[in-house]
């Protein structure tokens, strides 16, 4: 049972799966093992995740590991529906549309939820909240589960805090193989991916305002200073803001940056980073992009307000003239620009992020019941081991070896431990 726009797109869905299946060589290793061992066999899992070649290939590894996959979007925009009809073509159950409306969006949360899952996968916490607020009778069905982003595990934290979340989650974007790479070296090349694919403007010479300076918004950054840009970013947080300057960017105030700047990326997982007061200081012709999970960074919907008209200016940017005249271009309606306007992150990298949830995932199956309520909290970190073996793998795949250390070496460092 499946609902999605169009089956008959399953071939197109399926070259595409083809091509990241051949860049994805942990995962490739991974379907051979699970393959022979079934460590999700008789589980249902659900699966919240930008819908997506990569995403695609995760689902089929943990169909082979014997899982009984109920698969929905985790942002309207970045459903594929070609890749949806290849996944509802393999067997697979699919609840996705590209574009959907709010309420279709919910509704595919909804049908996921529904079945029943002992395993959850989200990327930005609304499969987790649907269920502890809509479909609190299916929790104690749930093992437990694993979240891919940083704005989740923020939801997770406040959610726990007071005591409301009643299974373990495994917080996979804080795992080193996870947050190092793809926040940084994903986030950076596909945010610029999807700006220059939809603008075919030039980068270099431009200014540009980069809203936060996690992981996320250093990938940004260092991408743009290498694409030439110069480079402004604004922070909250005083630690980050002098890793910036150390790092050789201008850091300032959103409302000093705002007149500066000719494209804007913000990068924050916060709400209201560019409102009224910033569309106003802008140059004409400013484009404005979001980076971070939920579209709340850039304030749409204040701007359509504020502005006289508004109205297309090529595919996937809206021009939104203000009273004075000036005009400021909004990519992909605010929503992620990787994913909205572009493909995502690089195939090579969401091969790591990717068997970080499919081994966390059978981490739970295996170890959930010394998981739960464990030291009061249901929050867990990826086991070391996790992040090593991936890393491992990795570097094997790139036939890169490196050194170990000596019974000597390690005695030294650790004692006789």
């Amino acid at each position: 049972m499946s609902e999605i726009r169009n089956p008959e797109l399953w071939r197109e869905g399926e070259l595409k799966i083809e091509w990241v299946r051949r860049h994805m060589p942990l995962l490739a290793g991974l379907e051979e093992e699970f393959r022979k061992t079934k460590p999700f066999a008789g589980k249902k899992i659900a699966l919240s995740v930008h819908l997506e070649a990569k995403t695609a290939h995760l689902c089929e590894i943990l169909a082979e590991g014997g899982a009984e996959m109920y698969i929905t979007g985790s942002n309207p925009l970045s459903t594929q529906d070609d890749i949806a009809a290849a996944l509802v073509h393999e067997g697979l159950n699919v609840f996705a549309v590209h574009g959907a409306t709010e309420e279709e969006y919910m509704d595919g949360i909804r049908k996921v939820i529904a079945a029943g899952p002992n395993i959850i996968i989200d990327d930005g916490g609304d499969l987790v909240n649907m269920i502890h607020t809509e479909y609190r009778h299916l929790i104690p069905d749930v093992i437990g589960g694993c979240e891919e982003t940083t704005t989740g595990i923020l939801r997770l934290e406040a959610m726990d805090r007071d005591g409301k979340l009643e299974f373990p989650m495994m917080l996979v974007n804080d795992a080193d193989c996870k947050h190092l790479f793809d926040n940084r070296y994903g986030t950076g090349q596909s945010v610029w991916d999807g700006i220059n694919r939809t603008t075919n403007l030039i980068v270099a010479g431009k200014n540009v305002v980069v809203a936060g300076y996690g992981w996320c918004g250093k990938g940004v950054a260092m991408r743009a200073k290498g694409l030439g840009a110069d480079v402004i970013v604004t922070e909250v947080n005083p630690i980050r803001a002098m890793e910036a300057v150390m790092d050789g960017f201008k850091v300032m105030p959103m409302k000093d940056a705002a007149p500066a700047g000719d494209i804007f990326v913000t990068v924050t997982g916060c709400a209201g980073v560019i409102t009224a007061e910033h569309f106003l200081a802008m140059k004409d012709g400013a484009i404005c992009c979001n980076a971070g999970h939920f579209d709340v960074e850039v304030d749409v919907a204040g701007l359509k307000k504020m502005s006289v008209s508004h109205a297309p200016a090529r595919n996937n940017i809206e021009a939104y003239t203000l009273e004075n005249g000036r005009r400021i271009y909004i990519i992909a309606e605010g929503r992620l620009v990787n994913l909205a306007a572009g493909d995502g992150h690089p195939a090579e990298i969401m091969d790591m992020s990717f068997a970080i949830q499919a081994l966390s995932a059978k981490y739970l199956v295996e170890n959930a019941t010394e998981m739960a309520r464990e030291h009061g909290r249901m929050l867990h970190a990826v086991p070391a081991e996790i992040d090593l073996e991936v890393a491992r793998r990795k570097l094997a795949g790139w036939g890169v070896g490196i050194d170990s250390l000596t019974p000597e070496q390690h005695a030294y460092l650790y004692g006789g431990h």
